[in-house]
């Protein structure tokens, strides 16, 4: 588990070209919802956190921002955690898509709070988005990591 999220920390420090910087799945938080949803009595708001600050820490963020953010993230996702199982894939993609645009949105309101240079649409949007578009690959293939190594 906890190779997920340093694979997913890596993926969001990816150096990327300026166009796709805002096409980027935000994958720390993706792979905090479906830890989350699969092994709610594990992982919770404390993961959330911690990942938060790694994310601060390797964006050089204001310290707490992501933690914050990601801390709320993982609550709802805890608290929600039974019905989206039961989803569908694609009503799963579209809950994801409000937990990440959550994440953004917080992230973006702290950023206002503290001053710091206002974000265009495609930050709020895009990132989202793209996060949803990959849920199922990324469900598929942490369900089938979680399987073969018995995380339970």
């Amino acid at each position: 588990m906890l190779l997920t999220f340093i694979t997913a920390l890596l993926l969001q420090m990816l150096s990327l070209p300026d166009w796709a910087q805002t096409l980027r799945p935000d994958w720390v938080a993706l792979v905090l919802v479906y830890w989350c949803i699969a092994l709610p009595e594990r992982v919770g708001v404390g993961v959330g956190w911690v990942a938060g600050l790694m994310l601060d820490v390797a964006h050089g963020a204001l310290l707490g921002q992501n933690a914050l953010a990601l801390a709320v993230v993982a609550y709802l996702a805890l608290r929600l955690h039974q019905r989206i199982r039961l989803f569908p894939m694609w009503q799963q993609s579209v809950s994801v898509l409000f937990l990440i645009a959550l994440h953004l949105m917080l992230v973006l309101w702290i950023k206002g709070v503290t001053g710091q240079s206002a974000e265009t649409w495609a930050y709020w949007w895009l990132p989202a988005l793209t996060s949803m578009l990959v849920w199922p690959l990324l469900f598929v293939v942490l369900r089938g990591l979680r399987r073969t190594y018995r995380i339970r």
